[in-house]
């Protein structure tokens, strides 16, 4: 856990900067304190440019920090755009739920028959796949589907047809699973309801009407604004720039490609907050539709890859010690972007960064705001137990298999266990194998070591569960993959 704060038995708790109590939020919000702890704390973490959104009393402050490029020193401002990466899933699920309220979509509709193209492997469960499995990622669709579907208007129909042939990670209904694809499959169904591409939906049905003047989605949009620059490197010193601005086709758009500023989604957080209406007392969703994306559809087996409690209708839902939260994360090539919110104090805060330890900035200064505005304990950083449990690895030893990814748990001379993670097929070429020793947090829930540059966490949470139909499984990046021998 970080030393920069810390709590006594009474919940109170002290952190560099000042002392506060468990739930005061009295105090209203320093810009100059936070300027200076959020200029600390990217240095430390050795992150090239970060922006940070604080909502608190109804006002959104803005604060920015560093550069947004190593290689030009341009420097971060408030307005800077980055590439919100899975953030965009709320976007995509804030349009789908404005479907619902006007009386065009039904939550527990079939998809296959609302999408002409959509299809899977398997018939029969794809008959059983709605609307409402794909909001809470329960449909049993992978994630990791890496498709080019081109730039024209056509390209999220184009990703639904070419990936009829990807198999589900599990049956439908049986399990959370995170699914890029099928918040594509959502896209095209925003698509079909509309009569407009996702991008155009996006700017006149949500865009538009909250003001959102520094979010987009296509590159020739961004590039009116500062953007920043994605940095790869090695931990312990500043990265730099990545060779390419932006990695992801045009049909990541509904999962991945949202470019924004930190004051704006802060902005369509207080839409959400507010119960659905814009500062200007305009209806953008109905209170029901906003209470229904935060109602817990599924409880997460993997807390720590995302902290993540449950899931609801696109937001991540979060309990601190009894303070209910939601929000999410995002991650897109080295742009790595956080959203929490506190509802029952007012408060939501968004960083945005580019590169780095973003990970461990985000620990350490999320960690001091919430405690100070909303008296949030947010839980210690994941690692193995200080005392390791005796665990009986015969029933977790096997081969597990989802598309694309093939994982092979082995208990090793020693006794300790080990975790082999291959791509093959269509993902072979995405990293080499990682050779990961699994160090025993729980019975079933283990911190991997060794997972080289492809996770970011200085331990991988690889936690063992069971599906619904009683087949075992693992979770590693919050997929779940089937026990298949």
């Amino acid at each position: 856990m970080s030393n920069d704060v810390s709590w006594d038995a009474e919940g109170n708790w002290t952190a560099k900067g000042g002392w506060g109590t468990a739930g005061s939020g009295g105090e209203g919000f320093s810009l100059d304190r936070w300027q200076a702890r959020l200029d600390e704390l990217r240095e430390a973490h050795h992150v090239p440019g970060a922006t940070l959104a604080v909502l608190k009393d109804g006002e959104i402050h803005e604060l920015a920090s560093g550069v947004l490029h190593m290689g030009t020193g341009v420097e971060a401002t408030t307005d800077s755009v980055f590439h919100s990466g899975s953030i965009a899933k709320i976007y995509t699920a804030t349009l789908v739920m404005q479907l619902v309220d006007s009386g065009e979509l039904d939550l527990d509709a079939r998809v296959v028959d609302l999408v002409p193209e959509f299809a899977t492997p398997d018939a029969e469960a794809t008959k059983t796949i709605t609307v409402r499995q794909l909001l809470s990622h329960t449909g049993g669709l992978t994630c990791d589907f890496t498709y080019d579907s081109g730039r024209g208007d056509d390209c999220l129909s184009k990703y639904v047809e070419a990936a009829h042939d990807v198999a589900l990670d599990c049956p439908p209904g049986t399990a959370i699973s995170y699914s890029s694809l099928g918040y594509v499959v959502l896209g095209r169904l925003i698509e079909i309801l509309t009569g407009q591409t996702w991008d155009e939906a996006l700017r006149e049905r949500l865009l538009a009407p909250l003001g959102l003047e520094h979010t987009m989605t296509l590159p020739e949009e961004a590039l009116r604004f500062r953007v920043a620059m994605s940095h790869l490197g090695e931990p312990g010193g500043y990265p730099d720039p990545a060779p390419v601005w932006d990695f992801m086709p045009r049909s990541a758009g509904p999962y991945g490609r949202v470019i924004y500023s930190a004051g704006d989604a802060l902005r369509l957080v207080r839409m959400h907050m507010n119960g659905g209406t814009a500062p200007d007392g305009t209806r953008i969703l109905s209170a029901e539709s906003v209470a229904a994306m935060q109602h817990r559809e599924v409880t997460c087996p993997d807390k720590w890859t995302v902290s993540s409690d449950g899931w609801g209708l696109g937001w991540t839902l979060y309990d601190w010690d009894g303070i209910s939260g939601y929000g999410h994360d995002g991650s897109a090539v080295a742009q790595q972007s956080y959203l929490r919110v506190v509802p029952g104090a007012g408060v939501a805060v968004a960083l945005l960064t580019n590169g780095g330890g973003a990970r461990t900035l985000y620990a350490d200064l999320m960690r001091e705001l919430l405690a100070e505005l909303a008296g949030v304990r947010m839980p210690d950083d994941f690692g193995p137990a200080e005392q390791p449990p005796a665990v009986d690895l015969a029933p977790l030893v096997g081969t597990y298999t989802r598309a694309g990814v093939v994982l092979t748990v082995s208990q090793k001379d020693d006794g300790s266990a080990h975790l082999l993670y291959e791509f093959v097929d269509g993902m072979k070429d995405m990293s080499p194998p990682l050779d990961i020793d699994l160090l025993p947090v729980s019975e079933t829930v283990f911190a991997g070591t060794g997972a080289g540059p492809a996770f970011s966490e200085a331990y991988m949470p690889v936690v063992f569960s069971t599906l619904t139909d009683g087949t075992q499984c693992v979770y590693v990046g919050m997929r779940v993959t089937p026990k298949t021998g």
